[in-house]
């Protein structure tokens, strides 16, 4: 995987091992973790999209604010996203309890639904760029007996929208339009284009890192 040229600092506002390995899928090797607890509470009639975006830079403000006391603002880059699951304007939870998830899968049953990502950036200085892409998902119908089986292999647990595609739920996606692996948690081309637009720079020949630091 690569490394930035010119000593640029990559820092992923994320725990999420899922979206780590998508970056690093695309040659990006962070050099340090900082997950942004925040609360993710929707506002009163707020919409998916506006929902999205928030969370996403109020992740990566927290982070920065966080990193730039250790590392130097002019050459690090914080890299924030957020993933939404909605019916309509409805947004769906990220299944925390077995109820949840269950609730979210007789929902999302026989239905379509969107999934927004939001990325945002926050380059040097603070300087932030953000991108929100969607994507639509026809899920089928599905049976008790699916439903049940798909809450006992706990794939659920912390996904937006109770249900994780690049496990056993995807056998229940029967067509959809747009980023596959912006439904898994991070649209690579856009994030790609997000940091090369930023200003963040790889160098091919850079070796893979040893380990990623936490700085949470």
């Amino acid at each position: 995987m690569a490394r930035a040229r010119g000593n640029s600092v990559l820092v992923l506002a994320s725990g999420s091992p899922r979206r780590l390995q998508l970056l690093e899928q695309i040659g990006y090797v962070p050099d340090h973790l900082s997950p942004a607890d925040i609360d993710e509470t929707p506002l009163t009639k707020e919409r998916p999209k506006t929902y999205a975006l928030r969370l996403a830079r109020r992740k990566a403000e927290v982070a920065w604010d966080r990193v730039r006391e250790v590392l130097d603002p002019t050459n690090t880059y914080v890299l924030a996203a957020d993933t939404v699951v909605c019916l309509g304007r409805r947004i769906l939870p990220k299944a925390d309890s077995f109820e949840v998830a269950e609730a979210c899968l007789k929902n999302l049953s026989g239905n379509n639904h969107r999934v927004m990502t939001a990325v945002v950036v926050k380059g040097p200085r603070g300087k932030m760029r953000e991108r929100l892409v969607e994507t639509r998902v026809k899920m089928k119908r599905l049976s008790d007996r699916e439903i049940a089986d798909y809450l006992a292999s706990a794939e659920w647990d912390g996904k937006a929208g109770g249900y994780a595609i690049q496990g056993r739920a995807g056998g229940f996606v029967t067509g959809l339009v747009g980023s596959y692996f912006n439904v898994v948690g991070l649209p690579l081309y856009e994030t790609e284009s997000l940091l090369g637009g930023s200003g963040f720079k790889r160098d091919p020949s850079s070796l893979p890192a040893d380990g990623v630091a936490d700085l949470s």
